[in-house]
């Protein structure tokens, strides 16, 4: 029984314990009875399950956080209610990690705090503004470089996640969304799905800035050998919906994909797209395809707080529906599935290495993590920033990296090289 005056340690070894559907260092329905005695102190009031809202099947649930200083709604999928249970628990967790940060922080512009102190490599941050310059003051809270191992200070607008606080000095300038937030039953665990989550939005980034080149990379549907791959992309197409995937690994080589689901029963239903990357080819496409349904069931619910009347507007889903079709009818299924790259590893020790033998590959030698676990809490959880990774694009204020007009510039190579 756990007791709800002591919270559980983490696991300290990063060993992974459950590889079904997902790579984690406890089995979802532990995970779940683990989170129940914590529930209140991080304002957690209710978990719902919203799967029965769509016709899919595949499990969809929600955790409400009704003081939240983010989103009051955190969601979550997986191949089991219990999996879905976890993931939204644990998604909620981590805001509220973000969202109450205690550690020591400095006010100060670049130019005046390089000389005392080791500062991230701000110009390859995601920024969202033309603002940043080296004599802007802003508050700068401590990491450390997985690479080096070395302290580095980062922009707290890259690490928090209260929204509710007025800006701080300098506010405005840097994605500050969260992305590379993440949880899990040890530190390297949730360093690892941080990671992921930024090598995500990265990929997803750099394969949306290149739609002339999108229809190669389709996934061939019939070339997907494993049986919860299989088993959910049979879910989501006899429910009568249209599933397409297209693979989009990036230079860095971890498998990654985006998923598409059309309503066929009905025009003007939600569209659901979702995006993964995982070490694990299955994994990867995994999180793309169920994170495609519980983007559906976000929509059908309402329940979001960043979801506006708009989004409901009979113009915003009609557009959304064309723009669906455009890619939709595109899609050519030329990539074998076994052709993704793919590694099995024991451990997130092992993971992480990789990850970082990935990121330095191209140049990306730089990979900050800062602890936000509560000693009161006994949860692991992290934001982890690599500087030079594009940011998403989905953000009104995003500007292309090194990265994206790299790929930009050799797109116009080709294109001028063309017969």
């Amino acid at each position: 029984m756990i007791s709800a005056s002591r919270a559980p340690e983490p696991i300290a070894d990063g060993a992974k314990a459950h590889v079904l559907g997902t790579h984690r260092g406890r089995a979802p329905h532990e995970t779940v009875a683990r989170l129940q005695p914590l529930l209140a102190q991080m304002g957690i009031t209710r978990l719902a399950d919203i799967t029965g809202l769509d016709r899919i099947g595949v499990p969809v649930m929600m955790a409400c956080r009704p003081m939240a200083r983010s989103l009051a709604i955190s969601l979550g999928k997986g191949l089991d209610r219990a999996a879905a249970s976890a993931s939204a628990l644990m998604e909620a967790a981590e805001l509220y990690h973000a969202e109450h940060i205690e550690l020591p922080l400095k006010l100060g512009s670049r130019r005046d705090l390089a000389a005392r102190h080791e500062l991230a490599q701000v110009e390859r941050l995601a920024q969202v503004s033309d603002y940043y310059h080296d004599d802007l003051p802003l508050l700068w809270v401590e990491g450390r470089d997985l690479v080096s191992g070395r302290s580095r200070w980062l922009p707290l607008e890259c690490v928090s996640a209260d929204f509710t606080a007025p800006p701080g000095p300098g506010a405005g300038c840097f994605d500050n969304s969260s992305n590379g937030l993440a949880s899990g039953n040890s530190l390297p665990e949730a360093i690892c799905h941080g990671l992921c989550e930024l090598i995500e939005r990265d990929a997803t980034t750099l394969w949306q800035a290149d739609p002339q080149a999108q229809a190669a990379t389709g996934l061939d549907l019939a070339s997907v050998s494993d049986p919860a791959c299989r088993q959910v992309i049979g879910q989501v197409v006899t429910a009568g919906f249209d599933l397409k995937v297209w693979e989009t690994t990036s230079d860095i080589g971890v498998a990654g994909f985006f998923c598409q689901i059309i309503d066929l029963c009905d025009a003007r239903g939600h569209v659901g797209i979702g995006a993964g990357v995982h070490p694990s080819r299955d994994i990867a496409l995994l999180r793309a395809v169920t994170e495609a349904v519980q983007v559906r069931a976000t929509y059908i619910s309402g329940a979001r707080d960043d979801l506006q009347p708009r989004d409901f507007a009979a113009e915003v889903m009609a557009r959304r529906a064309w723009q669906a079709g455009r890619l939709r009818d595109a899609h050519r299924p030329a990539r074998d599935f076994a052709a993704v790259p793919d590694r099995q590893a024991a451990s997130f020790h092992d993971d992480l290495d990789w990850l970082l033998a990935r990121l330095r590959a191209v140049g990306l030698d730089e990979v900050i993590a800062v602890d936000l676990s509560r000693s009161e809490l006994g949860l692991a959880v992290v934001r982890v920033a690599v500087p030079g990774l594009e940011g998403p694009d989905d953000h009104p204020g995003y500007r292309p990296g090194a990265r994206a007009a790299a790929r930009a510039a050799a797109r116009v190579r080709t294109l001028a090289e063309a017969p």
